[in-house]
C-alpha cells in the first residue's frame, strides 16, 4: 500500500498563508457599558478573546442593545449594521499583530 494511503491525516492542502481570526459575536458585546470603547485590550480583559496575537473579527450573531465604539480588525456586514443601528460606531484598525 502506498505511503499516502497509509497516512490519511497528511492528505490534502494546508494553506500556510491562511489568516485565523479570533471571533467575537455582537451579542457578547452587551456586557460592556453603554458609550464605552471596545478594543483588543478590553476584549482580552473580558475574556471574549483568548489569544491576543490573532486579529479580531466581529460577527453579527446576537442582538446589541447599547451604543458602543467597537475597534477590531474585521467586521461582517451584519455586525456593522447592528452596531450602527443602535447608534454605535465601527472602526477598523489596520495595525493588527501578525497571527502566529
Amino acid at each position: 500500500m502506498p505511503l499516502v494511503k497509509r497516512l490519511p491525516a497528511r492528505r490534502g492542502f494546508n494553506n500556510v498563508f491562511k489568516t485565523e481570526y479570533s471571533v467575537v459575536n455582537v451579542g457578547e458585546l452587551n456586557r460592556f457599558e453603554a458609550g464605552s470603547v471596545v478594543d483588543r485590550d478590553r476584549l482580552l480583559e473580558a475574556r471574549l478573546v483568548r489569544r491576543g496575537k490573532r486579529p479580531i473579527k466581529v460577527l453579527g450573531a446576537g442582538e446589541l442593545d447599547r451604543r458602543l465604539i467597537v475597534r477590531a480588525d474585521r467586521f461582517s456586514e451584519g455586525a456593522r449594521k447592528k452596531i450602527e443601528a443602535v447608534g454605535g460606531s465601527v472602526e477598523e484598525v489596520a495595525s493588527a499583530p501578525k497571527a502566529s
